[in-house]
């Protein structure tokens, strides 16, 4: 069976074949292991949203903000709460696309019910966390600002095999969910961080469900693994994240201006 290089896209989730295996991943995480991941939520109207198109006519144009990058630029995330937001959507996408990427597998196919609606349900709050920071970034901060469709290369995961799904799917969450704790003390405004909460208990019930299909009447759904001996779950910054997450992206972006933790910590 051919696995899948996928392209997300807002409109179409579904995975697409394709041959550009050799191009090369380049996330470049600039200075220390910095930032962490939210979930940020902007108002969004019609006049905030980007017109890529402009007005025709008119006086000649003037010469382009020499302060802009080139249209070639690799993206950068952001920075502040803009860079957090960018970097939180691409995790959801990379989960959107995973999910996406399972549904249509031979594993998939073969799942007791039980399994598909999990599978599904984690699947439809991937594509809505995704879509959801693609509008509020768009509306919050321009179309120009806003992390690009990213595309991944998922041809390591065997989506015939139930437990290659499920160990990727663990590590995925666990990864998620240690992301957005890593957020907590990175985020500027208290609204943000009240909104990064309520997603990361979304997340960890989606590690909690996958670790309990693993090892069903057991504790690994909070192990020893992901909660310290202070009863936390554990937190991770961006070079953690990448690491895990990373070997998965293809297209290529920077991280040079994420936020410093607030507190120290």
């Amino acid at each position: 069976m051919k696995k899948p290089l996928v392209k997300v896209d807002v409109l179409d989730a579904s995975p697409k074949n394709s041959n550009k295996n050799s191009r090369r991943k380049f996330i470049k995480l600039g200075g220390l292991g910095i930032a962490g991941s939210s979930f940020l939520l902007y108002g969004c109207s019609d006049d905030d949203l980007f017109n890529p198109g402009g007005d025709v006519g008119g006086p000649d144009p003037v010469d382009p903000d020499p302060t802009e990058p080139p249209v070639d630029a690799v993206f950068d995330l952001g920075s502040g709460d803009v860079g957090i937001l960018n970097y939180a959507y691409a995790l959801e996408q990379l989960e959107a696309a995973f999910y996406t990427a399972v549904r249509e597998g031979d594993y998939y196919a073969g799942a007791s019910d039980e399994e598909k609606n999990i599978m599904d349900d984690l699947y439809n709050h991937e594509v809505i966390h995704r879509d959801f920071f693609k509008a509020a970034i768009t509306a919050a901060a321009g179309e120009e600002n806003t992390l690009p469709d990213l595309e991944f290369d998922v041809s390591s995961i065997d989506f015939s095999s139930r437990d290659s799904v499920l160990q990727t799917a663990m590590a995925l969450e666990d990864t998620g969910v240690g992301a957005y704790n890593g957020a907590g003390d990175r985020i500027a405004d208290a609204t943000y961080l009240t909104l990064a909460g309520k997603i990361v208990s979304v997340e960890a019930r989606h590690a909690s469900a996958i670790r309990s299909l693993l090892n069903p009447d057991s504790a690994d759904f909070a192990g020893d693994d992901i909660i310290d001996e202070n009863g936390l779950d554990l937190a991770y910054d961006p070079s953690e994240v990448f690491e895990i997450a990373g070997g998965f992206i293809v297209t290529d972006f920077t991280a040079d201006n994420l936020p410093e933790p607030n507190t120290g910590s």
